[in-house]
């Protein structure tokens, strides 16, 4: 006859099937509202827009449409507003490198240098946040009015060309670069406060002066904030149209998001290009993005 063995030195029962099954489905139980929140949220919507982009106008009814396949909408996108997806990709540009060149200073004196002062930065940086967007770029558009002190300061110096700021593309990506500019400070300053400061004074212990080691040690290090950045920046300032709206003019600095605007609401029957301009424009920042990120990706994000 065995003996049961009692205590704390026994060993543990085997688990049983039910809860080995538990165990095993209990991760896809987790994932189950979130998989049904972007199904609901984004992949529907996405299908549903991808079949609007295909559909056609009723000859001599406009603002009427029917289910077709009609790949003429993505033609007349990329031909048709070649110009306005030029702008909103060179705008975004040049607004990511702004960006970047203010923020990286920023974090960097976040992360090592601030000391006490560092909850006052953070404050001054997500602060913007708990305003409106709009009125956010309605004040830069006063700001950077005729009368204001920008212009004024650089009409005196004779630095100005035309005389004025609003209504110029230098308007739009100074705005684009203010409004996106927490995106890029963020993930760069909670990169960088992840860096061992010892290994940065291990350059200096190697005889590398301060370009040198910021060159070779803390830039690579802080790579994966610098991509984070950029992409939260670059994307959402891509297909951005308030600043082009409310800082630019009629014409000359209007950006894709503006058309998609305008063929949604101000157009009728404009959907179906409005949705073409859309997916085009996803798909060209898609490609960036790929292209970018295989350039200059990290192995913790690529």
């Amino acid at each position: 006859m065995s003996a049961v063995v009692h205590g704390p030195g026994a060993p543990a029962a085997p688990a049983g099937p039910d809860t080995a099954t538990r165990a095993k489905f209990l991760p896809y139980l987790l994932l189950l509202p979130g998989a049904l929140w972007l199904l609901i949220f984004f992949v529907i919507p996405l299908v549903q827009l991808f079949t609007v982009s295909l559909q056609s106008q009723f000859p001599g009814y406009p603002g009427y449409y029917y289910r077709d396949v009609n790949f003429k909408n993505y033609w007349a996108a990329l031909t048709e507003f070649a110009p306005h997806f030029g702008r909103s990709l060179l705008f975004a540009g040049i607004a990511t490198f702004f960006a970047f060149a203010l923020s990286y200073p920023l974090a960097y004196a976040m992360a090592f240098k601030a000391g006490r002062w560092r909850g006052l930065m953070m404050i001054c940086i997500i602060a913007p946040f708990f305003t409106s967007f709009i009125l956010r770029t309605i004040a830069w558009r006063q700001i950077l009015a005729d009368e204001g002190p920008v212009a004024k300061v650089l009409n005196t110096l004779h630095v100005l060309p035309g005389g004025h700021i609003t209504e110029t593309w230098m308007a739009v990506v100074a705005g684009l670069t203010y409004n996106f500019l927490p995106f890029m400070v963020l993930p760069i300053y909670a990169s960088l406060e992840r860096v061992d400061p010892r290994v940065i004074e291990a350059g200096g212990d190697l005889y590398a002066n301060g370009f040198t080691t910021f060159r070779t040690v803390t830039l690579p290090m802080s790579m994966p904030g610098v991509l984070a950045g950029t992409l939260l920046t670059f994307i959402p300032a891509a297909g951005d149209y308030v600043n082009a709206e409310l800082l630019g003019s009629d014409r000359s600095t209007k950006m894709v998001g503006n058309v998609i605007e305008s063929q949604f609401f101000k157009v009728p029957g404009g959907y179906p290009t409005a949705a073409a301009l859309s997916f085009t424009l996803m798909a060209l920042i898609l490609a960036m993005v790929f292209v970018y990120v295989r350039r200059f990706g990290t192995d913790e994000l690529v």
